[in-house]
């Protein structure tokens, strides 16, 4: 079975992180989702994240460090998943004047929330580890 890169953009801004939900017709439907996809041929999984991101919400972001590197194996296919945290790629706009996201279907979500939402099951480390990461 071939494995289908993914790079997945972890977006954080004022202390919250860009989170969707799949839509219907998508695998994985109604599970939480950073927005991401899959990467083009040749194209660097950080690359594919800044780039996933824009499309999906309409927010340019800067990746700033590789999170997680996972792969796992779902009933649909194996995904090798590349987790990056990015910052929006303007400073100082508050959440309001970011555009794109609530008629993108993406929302802000704090951090403590994402403990409650349910994702696909690839993205437990990444989440434990931003839930460590504010305990820190």
């Amino acid at each position: 079975m071939e494995t289908t890169r993914v790079g997945i953009a972890v977006v954080e801004h004022a202390g919250q992180f860009l989170v969707g939900v799949r839509q219907s017709d998508q695998v994985l439907a109604g599970k939480a989702e950073f927005p991401g996809g899959k990467c083009e041929p040749g194209e660097a999984a950080r690359d594919c994240a800044i780039r996933e991101c824009l499309e999906e919400t309409g927010i340019a972001v800067v990746a700033e460090r590789l999170l997680n590197q996972t792969e796992h194996e779902y009933a649909h296919g194996r995904v090798a998943l590349e987790f990056w945290l990015c910052r929006v790629a303007i400073d100082g706009l508050e959440h309001d004047a970011l555009p794109g996201v609530s008629d993108r279907g993406f929302r802000w979500a704090e951090r403590n929330e994402l403990a409650r939402m349910e994702f696909p099951d690839a993205n437990r480390q990444v989440l434990d580890r931003l839930a460590e990461e504010s305990l820190g």
